[in-house]
């Protein structure tokens, strides 16, 4: 391939390659030289262009397939366009005399076409260029039109349309002659040609005037005439023909010779075509006016279609202006009688007219002319209802519900948007909805109950009134059929929309239905007038509650269960009785009444799972069976000659078909015969002379077939009108009328409105279902029946009837192999397998090809079924036999797909050894050029193998790759099923190579280019569908290889088809560009803004780039799916790129926001007025935004996409965390701007607020929430962010106005709980962010809070209720929580804003306490609910408990907190309940009433709030849901630390030790699953707390019973014998927790990890200060353990507790560079003090023990300080403390032990002479402290082994004086230690000791020359010593004048040092100055003290 890329053909190398490659190699070279002309250098290309020219021109005549002749077109136009232009002339006259040739052979048509494609590119490309040429050129190809075939009359047509593109008004000569010739064309056979005419025409009548004047109507009457017959291709064209032309006529683009035609003729002309089709007003004007002969639907659709294109033509504003106009032409077309022949043709009228009104209004209008467009639509309702009474009803009624689905579409979509429409009185609109409900025809009043649950759904607060309003109509009107019927209808259309409410209705409207229903039932026999409607109603009531859930039907159940058993007769008596005794009316009212029984038995088993128990099943299966039997025996004995009890009856078998098929089986084994019996008659059309088809084969054959079936059209935009073009019955008449019931039904997905099918196809699709749910329960013996029985209706039914039998046949077959393949079952026996396969093998030749589709399915999933090897191989052998020896298009198609679903079902293993035969019979199949059919099929099949056979089919890859391209080159374009098989076959083959792809192996790279090439052809295709597999086939490709697709010509082109009218052709577009932006978005991006730049005006990409494109599709896109990766899409690139390109993101975000449908909210006017200055300038600043109008969409932006982009800007916020923190610093910006390159959001901030606030003041509640979200985002994120320009301040405070001004609206009493709840939320985190400290400005958002508490305090159903309990549940614990929440973090500031909830305190305390009770009870587990409240909590009702656990689960935490600081503040509500009786809506127990509470009921209330606060921390910290925050775990913890601070919760917990140890369980199973360290260390706090209570109780009790000798010893845990039993020991239990921290933070002090023979010994690192913090705890704890126990319990656990602490002292102990001491080793010096001076010390019985465990503590940190290579970094002062503080605190154990004491001598040795001058001094301090011992026995030996030492080191320093200040200290500290022992010594020794002292100081004295030179710190050693020597003088005085008189030369150096001293005054004022400086030289003090 690579030979292929050079600029010219490289004919050396295409002569090599074989014959079947060259079409390839050539199509290469094409594809190379189209990329490389435009940009090569113009002078390369004019050297070259003379033989490039001789190359292309020669490849003219060498037969070229339609891509090559395309391209190479497409490359002479751009040669003769850069180059010289010379020979131009010569090449057109070249492809002229091709074009004119006679030769009509086959073979040298590829020529004659690409000829043709020539002219064509020419004159497009350079159009006037060629200038006088043209009518030769034109009248050439016209005469050559007339006798070409179909292929070549489309090639000419695109030619003559790219010629009228290049020479525009200048071909006006030929203009007509191009019309007149073309225009027959529009009613050619293949539709092909039909398609490209359309296009031609299209092109004409840009310029061609005539056109839209005077051949208006004729042009209009052949569009007609060319729907009629047409496919979904052609339809698309001409309406875009048809519309184009029709608007084009309104609006001329240029002045016209006559005058304009006026929108009343265009409308006329297009509904001509609407009512009449095509034939014209004269031809056939007799019958037409007799009203004879309909209109062909093609027709009529395609005319749909047109009205729509005509409209999108004139754009919005036209629509906008001329809306009235167009609606009632509208709805006129649907109220003429030609519209409404019968009832099918109505409905499918009716939908026509609203997809006209869904396309144009819902997509054109903004939701201002939205709002205007439904007072239209309201106008126009009400002035239908004022004429009803007089004109036709069946006409006014489609006009109706064409109006009022359309409104309720509307609103819908405008949702809260919407409310100005419903609020404003001028229009009425509930009022005009409600009056047609009294409408005499039932699909109105359907339509508008409908209409109004929209409005429900739209405005949830509209729910409940709408539903009380019915209530009281149905009520009050009871004795009018009509408003029976249509009130209920409305009511049970309310009850459907409610899950679409997340608020919900009050319980209480469910009881409020049920009366209703049962009043309606129980009073239906006493008017006969009204039997029927109102039997109707009362069952239509009940099975709408039914959607309402179990939670409501729970309460109703028992009365439901009565009435479905008084419905039906008890026994075959009661039966008989009935038959003898009824006439035809009361037989109507009572089938009318059981099937509305039936049918709300089934809306029971459908919505409420939960309550079918055996028992309820049981009780539900009598009525039932009762059915059963009555159904089967009417049947028998009645004559069925009244159609209307037909009707019911038929409606009675229909939702009997329903409910069983919902229930399991085998319920109803027993009458599985009959049923059976019953249900294939009904499908096999035995008593029914219509022959409906059931519309279920579609979707119960595979979604793959679609290519096969025509199917992929319910995948387009024009789906809902396309659906009446399909072949089974009624196909897309669905109308609300045909079932009632359907009005209170889930919609399906992708429907926007419910549509079940007329009752004769649902029953049929019923019995379908039912009967593959029955199937596989079926004997053997009867299956077989069933199948020979289906074998004989086949034969016996004739013609159209015996499709219709069979297709419902095969559906039910297909059915019930579904069935059995989901029940894993088998199909049965030989017997029964040849009785299937001979049904499935006879419909494989059938000439219906949905039939064959159908047959290989049910072969496919027979082989599934069976799954024998034998089988599936006679399968396979018969269709290859078959395939082999058939010649005909049907066999060869239905076989050849039966290899394909073998394969599908059974896979590659299963169907292995069948692959090479499959493999090369498909591949022969599919080059049978004679018939595109059988290459479609048998394409398609081999997509199916390659699929399923996965990395089996490795081998065939090549074969089948060079057939797939040489079909893509050879196959005409216009065979589009061809090309798409030969896609999804690409598709495949990529997949089954897979990851392969990247590999550079030569086989690798052919495969590669050859996938490349396919995906080129395909891309270049002129049918959608063939673009969106080719986009597919590139994804997958990009998937396995990314390096090898080019981007760069893969985006733009995927951006060009974002804007394509292909729904499918969309989808693709986007699911690439969501791959693609997965990986490289910032590539993406970059190629998409290439597009904007060189693009002309049909592309839709400005400066936002493809960003913004994405964006203003989500406005015009319905489709789920679409929507789904479009915002996948955006959420890649964001991820990606927002933090570099922050400003473009926000500013998009901030267009989209700003584009809200009316001014923010407008001010209260109710404010003071000082408020009101400062509030209206917050809101005023935000509504001028993004004013220019040139960067606006067409419309607005949707509420959908504004919320959108509101997350969005929270996702920003969270990427730009993520990213780096600079992003929230300011002072940046202020200090050091260049370092940081890119842009900062903090710089944003006022932007952020802005589009916060315009969010969170919108109509639209979703918004509201997306924007209160934002804002609370905000607040966290920049709190803490100060303000550079004003230190002390922070960012946010210039913004609290703004943050006030947003949340105000939530607070207002009409706004929905979810959002109050929100902005509760918000205020807390406000108040508790800090931000503003100033009380007076907090007062506004504070006050807010005020007000909701308000509604909290009211209690249960107080207001008037819109939404459900669990609404107002959750509205009132956000309002406690936040209070919560502002109280903690309060507390954790100051308490100067204890007035900030001073007033609220006491009632918020007892709310709390109420809330935490609730809690605690509804954690219960389900065995104990009998325990609950009947009448619920404080607040929640009973009935919404489910709903309400979530509300509570969300909010308990911080209210468990903000209680456990009140209680803990006010010692346990001490002083409170005096007044907590009267007001309290707590049920607080253990209260007496009126104020005598004795002490004895305050020790009572106590306990039950320790067992609350407890009960509730414990039930949640035992198992945290991991989904459960990180802050729950903290504010459980903080509160139980708070808890536990306040005396009475310390001495109820010591009390109930056992208590105290599941808490320390828990906590230690907490740590086990949490790892974050503050949870550890807050856990940490909890254990001290508990600890400290056990520690004050047992003091309390020590000194209650201080005179008790034998009882002191035996208080405390181990007692005497010193036992600690685990469960219920509290010093075991934090034994457990402590042991499992230090373990996990220092896992070398596990002896076991250290024998283990893999382990490393680790040298000991500085731990991370949390770990640091942590242990530092854990050691503090352990130390205090001990004085827990008994003398002798505290025996059995000291050796562990020594054991760790020393072991963290050794872990711990690392020097560090500033020589602070690490922090865990405080707490472990601390820890040995405490335990080596406890009291234990004095305890007799224990002294042996205690002195051992002494001796080996000291041993070990003797053994662990020992010096060590592996430990260079030991801290040695640590260890040398730790020594100290046992020779100190342990004399009397430690004296006389030698091998310790030499130990102890050896550390201080190596500390003296260590090098470091700190060491040196730290051990001169601790070796004073040992020395001054009380203890001689203890110091002595000491004092004599180290003092020579420390005089050599002092001597030394004459010789070497102090550098360092460190080095000056280490000698004083010596010195000072000198001092004492000359103290200490007796006095006949201190001649000698002074003897030592005065030399040594003496000779630190400087010459008095020398020391203005020296260096400071030898002066400041002078000074000091001449300090000491002038001190000791005078207190020894005789000692000191014996020493200094022997040795006279010390005598000179001290005087003169004296003498210099007093020398000047100066000097001494400068002297006195430095002693204290010497004195305050760095003395180095621990930070605890622990001597």
């Amino acid at each position: 391939m690579e030979l292929a890329h050079s600029l010219l053909l490289n004919e050396d190398a295409l002569a090599q390659i074989t014959e079947a490659k060259r079409p390839v190699f050539i199509f290469e070279w094409l594809r190379f030289l189209d990329k490389v002309l435009v940009a090569a250098n113009k002078v390369d290309v004019k050297e070259k262009q003379k033989k490039l020219v001789e190359q292309l021109t020669g490849l003219i005549s060498s037969a070229p397939g339609p891509p090559t002749r395309k391209l190479l077109a497409k490359n002479l136009a751009t040669l003769y366009s850069i180059g010289d232009t010379f020979t131009v002339f010569q090449t057109l006259d070249k492809c002229n005399d091709i074009i004119k040739s006679k030769d009509d052979t086959p073979a040298y048509l590829p020529t004659k076409l690409a000829a043709v494609a020539c002219v064509g590119a020419f004159y497009e490309k350079m159009g006037r260029m060629l200038g006088s040429s043209f009518p030769d050129t034109i009248n050439n190809l016209l005469k050559a039109l007339k006798s070409a075939e179909s292929q070549g009359r489309g090639e000419i047509l695109l030619s003559l349309q790219k010629v009228l593109s290049g020479l525009g008004g200048a071909a006006a000569s030929c203009h007509r002659d191009i019309y007149k010739n073309a225009r027959s064309l529009l009613t050619d056979r293949s539709m092909a040609v039909r398609c490209a005419v359309a296009k031609c025409l299209l092109e004409l009548q840009n310029e061609a005037v005539f056109m839209w004047t005077t051949e208006l109507e004729n042009l209009a009457t052949l569009c007609f005439k060319a729907l009629e017959g047409s496919n979904y291709g052609v339809r698309v064209a001409v309406a875009k023909l048809l519309g184009t032309v029709m608007a084009t006529a309104l609006m001329p683009k240029q002045a016209a010779g006559r005058l304009k035609t006026t929108l009343e003729e265009v409308l006329e002309l297009m509904a001509t075509g609407f009512l009449r089709g095509g034939s014209g007003f004269l031809k056939s004007g007799g019958e037409m006016l007799k009203g004879g002969g309909s209109v062909s639907r093609e027709v009529r659709v395609g005319v749909t279609q047109a009205y729509v294109v005509f409209v999108t033509t004139l754009g919005g504003q036209w629509l906008e202006r001329n809306f009235a106009t167009f609606l009632s032409h509208v709805l006129d077309l649907v109220s003429h009688p030609r519209a409404t022949q019968t009832h099918v043709e109505a409905v499918y009228s009716r939908r026509c007219v609203s997809f006209m009104l869904r396309a144009t209004l819902g997509g054109l209008l903004g939701e201002k002319a939205q709002i205007a467009a439904g007072k239209e639509i309201c106008q126009a309702i009400s002035k239908q209802m004022r004429a009803a009474g007089a004109a036709d009803v069946s006409a006014s009624q489609h006009v109706m519900v064409c109006a009022l689905k359309e409104l309720g579409s509307l609103v819908q979509s405008l949702s809260a948007t919407a409310s100005p429409l419903i609020q404003e009185p001028s229009i009425g609109l509930l009022e005009t909805v409600t009056s047609v409900l009294l409408h005499p025809s039932m699909a109105a009043r359907l339509a508008a109950a409908w209409c109004l649950r929209c409005v429900a759904v739209a405005l949830p607060y509209q729910l409940t009134p709408l539903l009380d309003r019915c209530a009281e109509r149905i009520n009050n009107l009871k004795s009018s059929p009509e408003a029976v019927s249509g009130y209920s209808f409305a009511m049970a259309a309310l009850l459907g929309g409610v899950h679409q409410c997340p608020l919900g209705i009050p319980h209480s409207k469910g009881k409020l239905v049920v009366s209703i229903a049962e009043d309606l039932l129980r009073t239906a026999a006493q008017n006969s007038r009204l039997s029927l409607q109102r039997t109707q109603a009362g069952w239509l009531l009940l099975g709408a509650l039914m959607t309402l859930g179990s939670s409501l039907v729970r309460y109703h159940l028992p009365k439901m269960l009565l009435l479905w058993r008084n419905v039906f007769p008890r026994s075959s008596k009661e039966l008989e009785a009935e038959k003898a005794r009824g006439d035809s009316f009361t037989w109507q009212v009572t089938l009318e009444g059981r099937a509305g029984a039936l049918c709300a038995m089934r809306s029971f088993v459908a919505h409420c799972p939960e309550l079918l128990t055996e028992d309820v099943i049981r009780r539900l299966m009598t009525p039932i069976e009762c059915a059963m039997t009555m159904m089967l025996s009417l049947l028998q004995d009645f004559r069925l000659d009244l159609l209307m009890q037909f009707i019911n009856y038929v409606m009675q078998m229909l939702r009997l078909y329903d409910i069983l098929a919902l229930l399991p089986p085998k319920t109803y084994e027993g009458s599985f015969n009959a049923l059976l019996r019953e249900l294939v008659a009904e499908f096999t059309l035995t008593d029914n002379s219509a022959n409906t088809t059931t519309s279920l084969l579609r979707s119960l054959c595979h979604y793959d077939d679609s290519v096969l079936m025509g199917s992929w059209l319910q995948e387009t935009d024009h789906k809902s009108i396309e659906d009446q073009l399909q072949p089974n019955s009624a196909s897309g008449s669905g109308a609300l009328e045909h079932d009632p019931s359907s009005i209170y039904l889930r919609i399906p997905v992708g429907e926007a409105i419910p549509g079940p099918l007329p009752l004769g196809v649902s029953v049929i699709d019923a019995s379908v279902a039912l009967f593959g749910v029955v199937f596989p329960h079926v004997s053997f013996k009867h299956r077989l029946q069933m199948l020979d029985h289906f074998a004989e209706c086949i034969k016996q039914a004739k013609g159209v009837r015996q499709q219709a039998v069979q297709l419902n046949i095969f559906t039910a077959v297909l059915s019930a192999l579904k069935g059995l393949a989901e029940n894993k079952s088998t199909l049965g026996p030989e017997e029964v397998r040849k009785s299937a396969l001979a049904l499935v093998m006879g419909a494989l030749d059938n000439p219906n090809p949905i039939l064959r589709c159908a047959a290989g399915e049910a072969l496919g999933r027979m082989a599934q079924v069976v799954g024998e090897a034998t089988f599936i191989a006679r399968m396979a052998q018969t269709s290859f036999d078959k395939l082999k020896s058939a010649r005909d298009v049907v066999s060869r198609t239905g076989h050849s797909l039966a290899l394909g679903c073998l394969h599908r079902y059974v896979g590659g293993i299963g169907s292995g050894q069948h692959l090479k035969t499959s493999v090369s019979i498909l591949l022969a199949l599919a080059q049978d050029g004679s018939s595109h059919e059988v290459q479609t099929w048998s394409l398609h099949s081999l997509a199916l193998i390659v699929d399923s056979s996965g990395p089996m089919y490795r081998g065939y890859v090549e074969p089948t790759l060079s057939l797939v391209l040489t079909l893509l080159l050879t196959v005409p374009p216009s065979h589009t099923e061809v090309h798409q098989c030969l896609g999804r076959c690409l598709g495949a083959l990529i997949t089954t190579v897979g990851p392969e792809l990247q590999g550079n192996g030569a086989t690798i790279s052919t495969i590669r280019s050859s996938c490349l090439v396919g995906c080129a052809i395909m891309q270049d295709h002129s049918d959608s569908l063939v673009q969106a597999a080719a986009i597919s086939c590139l994804q997958q490709l990009h998937m396995f290889a990314p390096r090898h697709v080019n981007l760069s010509s893969l985006v733009p082109c995927l951006c060009v088809h974002l804007c394509s009218s292909h729904l499918l052709l969309r989808r693709a577009a986007v699911a690439c560009l969501r791959q693609l932006a997965q990986r490289e978005a910032a590539e993406v991006c970059e190629y998409a803004m290439s597009l904007a730049k060189r693009a002309g005006d049909n592309l839709n990409i400005t400066e936002t780039g493809l960003e913004g494109v994405l964006f203003g599709m989500l406005d015009r896109e319905t489709d789920r799916k679409l929507c789904s990766d479009i915002h996948d899409t955006l959420g890649h690139m964001l991820s990606s790129l927002a933090v570099e390109k922050l400003s473009h993101w926000l500013k998009l975000c901030k267009d989209v926001l700003a584009a809200t449908t009316a001014v923010a909210f407008e001010v209260e006017k109710d404010e003071e007025d000082s408020e009101k200055k400062d509030e209206m300038d917050d809101d005023t600043m935000f509504t001028g935004l993004g004013e220019d109008d040139k960067s606006k969409p067409s419309v607005a932006p949707r509420w959908v996409t504004r919320v959108f982009a509101a997350d969005c800007l929270c996702r920003i916020i969270l990427l730009c965390e993520n990213a780096d923190k600079v992003h929230f610093d300011l002072a940046i910006k202020y200090h050091c701007l260049p370092v940081y390159p890119g842009d900062l959001l903090v710089l944003h901030l006022s932007d952020l607020i802005r589009m916060a606030f315009m969010a969170a003041t919108d109509h639209s509640n979703q918004l509201r929430m997306a924007g209160l979200q934002a804002l609370e985002d905000i607040i966290k994120k920049f709190a803490s962010v100060p303000e550079p320009e004003f230190p002390g301040h922070v960012i946010l405070e210039q913004y609290q106005a703004n943050v006030g001004a947003a949340l105000r609206p939530a607070f207002s009493p009409d706004t929905p709980s979810d959002i109050t709840a929100k902005a509760c939320q918000v205020c807390s985190t406000w108040i508790g962010s800090g931000v503003v400290s100033d009380l007076n400005d907090l007062r506004r958002v504070h006050n807010l809070l005020v007000s909701s508490l308000d509604k909290v305090q009211a209690g249960k159903g107080s207001s008037s209720q819109l939404y459900s309990e669990s609404a107002t549940t959750m509205e009132k614990l956000a309002v406690l929580k936040a209070w919560a929440e502002v109280r903690s973090k309060d507390l954790i500031r100051d308490d100067e804003e204890e007035e900030d909830l001073g007033p609220e305190l006491p009632s918020l305390s007892r709310l709390w306490l109420a809330m935490l009770r609730d809690y605690a009870l509804l954690t219960l587990p389900a065995e104990f609910s009998s325990q609950l409240p009947p009448d619920g909590g404080a607040f929640y009702t009973p009935e919404t408990i489910d709903t309400a656990r979530l509300h509570y689960r969300s909010s308990w935490a911080p209210v468990l907190h903000a209680v456990a600081l009140w209680l803990n503040s006010t010692g346990f509500g001490a002083g409170e309940e005096k007044e907590e009786i009267p007001s309290a809506p707590s049920k607080t127990p253990g209260l007496s009433q009126g104020a005598s509470s004795t002490p004895k009921v305050f020790e009572e209330l106590v306990k039950d709030r320790m067992h609350l606060m407890l009960g509730v921390s414990i039930e949640f910290l035992c198992f945290p849901r991991p989904e459960e925050p990180i802050e729950h775990v903290m504010s459980c913890l903080q509160a139980l630390c708070t808890l536990l601070e306040s005396p009475c919760a310390k001495t109820h917990i010591a009390e109930d030790q056992l208590l105290a140890v599941e808490l320390l369980n828990v906590l230690h199973r907490l740590l086990l699953t949490r790892d974050p360290p503050a949870v550890q260390l807050q856990v940490t706090a909890v254990v001290q707390e508990t600890i400290r209570a056990a520690q004050d109780h047992l003091q309390r009790q020590r000194s209650s019973k201080e005179g008790e000798k034998d009882s002191q010893a035996s208080l405390g845990e181990g007692g005497d014998t010193g036992e600690l039993v685990p469960g219920k020991s509290l010093v075991f239990a934090a034994m457990e927790l402590l042991v499992f921290i230090l373990v996990r933070h220092l896992p070398q002090l596990n002896t076991r990890v250290k024998e283990s023979p893999s382990h490393v010994p680790l040298r000991p690192q500085r731990l991370p200060e949390e770990s640091a913090r942590l242990v530092a705890n854990t050691v503090s704890i352990l130390a205090e353990l001990p004085s827990l126990c008994s003398p002798a319990g505290s025996m059995t656990i000291l050796p562990t507790v020594l054991f760790l602490i020393t072991g963290v002292l050794r872990e711990t102990a690392v020097k560090t560079s500033d020589n602070s001491v690490p922090v865990p080793v405080s707490p472990a010096l601390q820890g040995i003090k405490t335990i080596i001076t406890s009291p234990l010390v004095r305890v007799e019985s224990i002294h042996t023990q205690w002195t051992g465990l002494v001796r080996s503590s000291l041993a070990s940190v003797l053994e662990y300080s020992q010096p060590d290579d592996s430990r260079p970094d030991m801290d040695q002062v640590s260890m040398l403390t730790a020594i100290t503080l046992f020779l100190l605190s342990a004399s009397n154990e430690l004296v006389g032990v030698t091998v310790l004491q030499k130990g102890c001598m050896d550390r201080f040795r190596n500390a003296l002479n260590s090098s470091d001058p700190w060491v040196q001094a730290r051990c001169y301090q601790l070796l004073l402290s040992v020395f001054q011992h009380s203890n001689r026995a203890l110091s002595t030996p000491y004092i004599h082994s180290l003092a020579p030492l420390m005089v050599e080191k002092l001597k030394a320093v004459e010789r070497s004086r102090p550098g360092t200040a460190a080095e000056l200290q280490s000698v004083q500290e010596g010195i000072r230690v000198l001092e004492n022992l000359v103290g200490m010594g007796e006095e006949q020794n201190r001649v000698q000791l002074l003897a030592l002292l005065v030399p040594t100081l003496v000779s630190y004295l400087l010459d008095e020359n020398a020391i203005s030179s020296v260096p400071q710190v030898s002066k400041a050693l002078h000074d000091f010593a001449l300090q000491n020597l002038m001190r000791i003088g005078p207190l020894y005085p005789a000692a000191f004048k014996i020493v200094i008189g022997a040795a006279p030369e010390l005598k000179t150096r001290l005087e003169s040092a004296i003498r210099a001293n007093q020398a000047s005054s100066k000097a001494k004022a400068a002297a006195r100055q430095a002693q204290p400086a010497v004195q305050t030289a760095p003395t180095i003090k621990l930070k605890k003290s622990f001597f």
